[in-house]
């Protein structure tokens, strides 16, 4: 039996339900891949195996021992059907005929249409054709139209851009031709009305001047004038003895009261009544200093004159005043307060500033150095005081990184812009990032005394404060070439560092690359600066202050570097103290290149000597110069002589120099000379007894207002000078002995003897 598809169904049911394919398949499939030595006993042995785990589940493997199963699928589920004719879907020769049938009567359809397409031509072509081409030609031009039309609208688009912009120059241009117009006549009337009040003001002066001095000639003719005053200094300089001050005008007297301090005001009040009512003025109250009448003034005193002045006071100071609580509360009296200065006051705790604070929200300047707050207080500034702008938490050790956190509460310290937190050696790199998430705003950053001061704080602070301008970071020894690495971001303008031992010429580079803008460097006191850090320098066009003072490896050859650039013309002060590598060469290419150069020291550069000294001359807009400790000579000096604008010049410790120098008569007209007078065995004629020492210095200085000698100290002798022709305002000695005494010479002036503390 080859197929069961022409079989009886009761025959075909039997097969399907007792899985008569299934059984089949698995035992033929056992025998084609077991191959056992007897068949029957391996087909009995399945046949129990099969009926033991039932016919539902019966596999095509099952008879297949597990290590000999192959890994493959089965490519039908009915295989075994297919193969006893069970499957109802396999093709039988009917249907193929079917499908033959069908598929060459579509071949022939298809054939015949496109044979009557090509073979039959259509009647109506040429209509065809014609309204293609219509059509063609009407989707041209509306590309065409289209392409012109966008040409079109980018170009009126931009003419209605331009004619836009041109309206609004217009606008400007008239707004600021009526701005001129309006701004021309308020100018002029503003002159009218002021040359009218001054008119005024000068007439009624001229007849209260006329008044006055009828009067003093009324009172002149009456008393006659003692013989002991006839040839006072007032007469004989034409003064008047009298003068009543309330005559003079309102805004002069104001003038004059300013320059007084707290005590000399009080004082002027005391006086008469019109002097008590001229010390009254609200003008001359804006701003009260305590801080010079801290040993003298009571707390009673201080809280009445907060009471009485308190919407006129603008500044504070109370710095170092030891106060009681009442009295420091008494400041929130002072609503329109911007400036207070409390530093150094040890009895300032935190519930004080909290009164402070709740009264007076208008502070910009706020001083807090050096006293006991603590977070409390840290907490209280963004919430009272959002307009701050200067803050300074210098030596105030008892906050936390947890107070500068609290900088950011509320509306923030977002309009700080200087920031002093010298001494604060608690601050961790944390605190530091507190403050560059609050106090994003800061241009001026002051950061001395701080030995725990590192690279990391300040990377951290120039993560978001990107806008700060001014550094100084004087005391910082762990601060190095880093630090100027992270401020790249800012705009750095002045650098001030000193005692620092880490920076290098790495750090002048930087300077070089990111801020090409700054004006001022002072790095004082760097030993690992070299000639390179000056050669980087060169080109930064804007600096005008440059310190490197006792950088003892600076030489000549950095100097050059440093004035070959464009930064020669720009310098205005420099300063090169101990820099004892610099010699005569140096002074040599500052005179030729430093045009605008004002202000210059190279004390202690021993090599410098009178042939360097000669070129200083032609530095012509020079107008100090500190050449202390060098080998200058009396040569020396002479050159100096000639330079017509030197106002100050500085000579300590110049032992050359001697009487012949000091006689240079064009040294009269110089406004502050400083002298070393060197031992008596230097001199040129010292004379000495048991009780007088003499020094024939002979100063021929008439203009000079300051005179700064330094003396030997000799203990209890005495020293004798002999002064010619000395007009000055002061004399000042330093390094003195106990007693000097000033003898004259032709009787111009008496003998005093002066003693100096």
């Amino acid at each position: 039996m080859a197929s069961l598809r022409t079989a009886d169904s009761r025959l075909r049911s039997y097969f399907k339900e007792n899985y008569i394919p299934q059984v089949c398949e698995a035992l033929l499939c056992g025998l084609l891949i077991t191959c056992p030595e007897d068949p029957l006993k391996y087909l009995q042995k399945m046949i129990i195996t099969i009926m033991e785990s039932g016919l539902e589940s019966l596999l095509w493997d099952m008879c297949i021992d597990p290590s000999m199963k192959p890994k493959i699928r089965r490519l039908s589920e009915t295989y075994m059907e297919q193969l006893f004719g069970l499957d109802d879907q396999l093709m039988t020769p009917e249907l193929m005929i079917k499908a033959c049938t069908f598929y060459t009567g579509h071949l022939v359809k298809t054939h015949f249409c496109i044979w009557r397409d090509i073979a039959i031509p259509l009647i109506n072509e040429e209509n065809i054709l014609a309204e293609k081409m219509e059509k063609a030609i009407e989707y041209d031009n509306f590309r065409l139209q289209k392409y012109v039309f966008r040409l079109w609208h980018s170009y009126a688009a931009g003419q209605k851009k331009l004619l836009t912009e041109a309206l609004l120059r217009i606008r400007k241009m008239c707004h600021h031709y009526k701005l001129i117009i309006t701004l021309t006549k308020w100018r002029d009337k503003a002159r009218s009305e002021y040359k009218k009040r001054e008119d005024e003001l000068m007439l009624k002066h001229e007849l209260q001047l006329r008044k006055w001095r009828s009067k003093v000639k009324v009172a002149a003719k009456e008393e006659p004038i003692p013989p002991e005053h006839s040839l006072s200094k007032a007469s004989l300089l034409g003064g008047i003895p009298e003068c009543d001050i309330s005559l003079l005008p309102e805004r002069a007297v104001s003038q004059i009261f300013y320059y007084l301090t707290l005590r000399e005001l009080v004082i002027c009040g005391q006086v008469c009544h019109s002097w008590m009512l001229m010390t009254q003025a609200s003008s001359l109250w804006n701003s009260i200093d305590f801080s010079k009448v801290k040993n003298i003034i009571t707390d009673k005193y201080i809280v009445s004159t907060l009471q009485r002045w308190r919407l006129n006071v603008l500044r504070l100071n109370f710095r170092g005043c030891l106060l009681r609580s009442k009295t420091l509360r008494s400041v929130s009296l002072c609503r329109n307060l911007q400036e207070l200065n409390v530093s150094d006051c040890p009895t300032l705790t935190d519930e004080s500033m909290r009164y402070i604070s709740e009264g007076c929200a208008g502070v910009l300047y706020l001083n807090l150095s050096n006293t006991t707050i603590t977070n409390r207080t840290m907490r209280l500034l963004p919430r009272y005081f959002p307009n701050l702008q200067n803050l300074s938490l210098a030596y105030c050790r008892k906050f936390t990184d947890k107070g500068l956190r609290y900088l950011n509460l509320g509306n923030g310290c977002h309009k700080l812009i200087y920031l002093d937190l010298s001494g604060c050696t608690q601050i961790s790199v944390q605190g530091f990032r507190n403050i560059a998430n609050s106090c994003t705003g800061i241009m001026h950053l002051t950061i001395n005394d701080m030995p725990t001061l590192t690279d990391n704080c300040v990377k951290a602070l120039a993560e978001k404060c990107t806008r700060i301008t001014s550094i100084v970071f004087i005391g910082a020894p762990h601060i190095s070439d880093c630090a100027f690495k992270a401020l790249s971001t800012c705009n750095l303008r002045k650098i001030r560092f000193e005692g620092n031992k880490r920076i290098t010429d790495a750090c002048f580079k930087y300077i070089h690359k990111n801020y090409p803008n700054i004006n001022h460097i002072y790095m004082v006191d760097c030993k690992r600066i070299t000639d390179g850090s000056l050669m980087s320098l060169s080109p930064l066009k804007q600096l005008t202050v440059l310190n490197l003072a006792n950088c003892i490896r600076i030489g000549d050859v950095g100097l050059k570097q440093f004035l070959d650039g464009p930064v020669s013309t720009r310098i205005r002060e420099l300063n090169l103290s101990n820099c004892i590598h610099l010699s005569d060469a140096s002074i040599v290419k500052l005179s030729e290149r430093c045009s605008n150069l004002n202000y210059l020291s190279l004390r202690n550069c021993e090599y410098l000597t009178d042939l360097g000294i000669e070129h200083i001359v032609y530095i012509f807009s020079l107008v100090s110069v500190d050449l202390s400790g060098t080998n200058i000579s009396n040569e020396g000096l002479m050159s100096l002589s000639r330079h017509k604008k030197l106002k100050e010049l500085s000579l300590s410790e110049c032992y050359k120099i001697t009487d012949v120098g000091i006689q240079v008569p064009r040294l009269t007209l110089l406004g502050k000379v400083f002298f070393s007078v060197p031992p008596p065995a230097q001199l040129l004629s010292p004379k000495r007894d048991e009780t007088k020492v003499f020094f024939p210095i002979y100063i021929l200085f008439d203009c000079l207002p300051f005179l700064f000698c330094n003396f030997p100290t000799f203990g209890p002798s005495l020293c004798t000078c002999h002064i010619l022709h000395f007009k000055s305002n002061s004399l000042v000695f330093t390094k003195y002995p106990q007693s000097m005494q000033l003898v004259s010479h032709q009787g111009l002036l008496t003998t005093q003897r002066y003693t100096f503390e």
